[in-house]
């Protein structure tokens, strides 16, 4: 009975910091990386506009041509960087074409703010890009800012 007893109170603890565990791999960047984006946006002098969504985005240039909706192909030139500055994904000036339905979160509710020709930033949350996992090289809870051109819609 005295080892059932152990054996049980070992095996709750074992449980109880399994648990700990996950709860640290599923931490909810929602606050932290807002508080990242408004500092980033205040050492660079820069001024967005927020999504409900949690959303930044900056249009430096509005565009006059087609806008795309959410589920639009579009050709878009970007280079995608952290906070930190350093460049994770870039295109070539031509750009390239997707489906506004199969890309992130961030980019199918940043792109339709610009029309063709248009250009800006989108500051996007972990929740509306990767979330708090891994992903090709990109760390969970990464903030993924873009500097993106419209080229087209197709």
């Amino acid at each position: 009975m005295k080892h059932l007893l152990s054996a049980l109170v070992a095996l709750t603890l074992f449980i109880s910091c399994s648990s700990s565990n996950d709860k640290e791999e599923n931490i909810d960047y929602v606050a932290r990386n807002d508080k990242e984006i408004t500092d980033y946006l205040a050492k660079n002098n820069l001024t967005a506009q927020k999504s409900e969504s949690g959303l930044y985005y900056i249009i430096k240039e509005p565009g006059t041509g087609t806008q795309p909706s959410t589920t639009s192909n579009v050709t878009v030139a970007y280079k995608g960087y952290y906070t930190s500055g350093t460049i994770f994904d870039q295109s070539s000036d031509a750009g390239i074409s997707f489906g506004l339905n199969q890309v992130i979160k961030g980019w199918t509710e940043g792109i339709p703010y610009f029309k063709t020709g248009g250009s800006g930033i989108l500051l996007i949350p972990a929740h509306l890009a990767y979330g708090n996992y891994d992903y090709r090289g990109i760390p969970g809870g990464s903030i993924l800012i873009f500097d993106v051109k419209l080229i087209s819609v197709n």
